[in-house]
């Protein structure tokens, strides 16, 4: 059975959804990731309205399309990251609220829970996103960092994101992240340190995007990188 092509839409987010969705049939694609950012997909109108769910998925077959997943990788940034006002342009008024952090990463986390809940409303399994990460601003910090203070990020971000993926769980949706710099897994070594901070549950994996592999220091042969990955996502 051949696998579907679909678009992320969360570089078209200035164009709405009933364009993009025109202009991706024309293109050839089967379906689209919607980006729960512009009007493509709303977390809070999946939620509240009756019938908005049903809407999207209308509007995509009109033009022949499907839909696999949501994303919402802006929100999920918040969730781990040393909130600053750089955040406040990526993020819904509604996570962003006074700016205090710590309002801001409990907001971005119970949006998180709540994109869990939309997607399966939705009929989705997948929402690939970011998680954001307490750890990267110390990569290329002087004077040395201690371990423990990579240990302290990994706990972070166990602590943060297993709620998170308890309401995963209960709605049978799982958490694919995009590996990337400013993520808590940025490479293969810290793929496997996540994986293992959160004890390899079921509900989170990864988003396979080989374009940063260069970013990310992957040398290796396209064989040798798929060994890799296999060999931290097997559970």
């Amino acid at each position: 059975m051949p696998r579907p092509v679909t678009l992320f839409t969360g570089q078209w987010a200035d164009l709405p959804l009933a364009v993009l969705a025109a202009k991706a049939a024309s293109w050839g694609y089967d379906g689209l990731e919607l980006a729960c950012w512009g009007d493509h997909f709303d977390v809070a109108r999946a939620l509240g309205e009756d019938g908005y769910c049903q809407g999207r998925r209308d509007l995509l077959a009109k033009h022949g399309l499907q839909v696999h997943a949501i994303s919402n990788h802006l929100v999920g940034q918040a969730v781990c990251d040393r909130i600053d006002d750089r955040h406040k342009s990526i993020l819904p008024p509604r996570v962003w609220g006074d700016g205090g952090a710590d309002g801001v990463q409990r907001r971005a986390a119970e949006e998180m829970q709540g994109t869990a809940r939309a997607a399966a409303r939705l009929g989705v399994s997948v929402v690939p996103g970011f998680t954001g990460s307490s750890i990267w601003p110390l990569l290329y910090s002087f004077p040395p960092v201690p371990p423990e203070s990579i240990d302290a990020g990994y706990r972070d971000f166990a602590d943060r994101w297993n709620p998170i993926l308890d309401v995963f769980d209960e709605v049978g949706v799982r958490f694919a992240l995009e590996v990337h710099p400013t993520e808590i897994a940025f490479d293969i070594s810290s793929a496997r340190r996540t994986l293992e901070a959160i004890a390899y549950r079921p509900a989170f994996g990864f988003n396979y995007d080989p374009s940063h592999f260069a970013y990310q220091g992957s040398t290796t042969s396209p064989s040798s990188r798929r060994s890799a990955i296999a060999s931290i996502t097997r559970t």
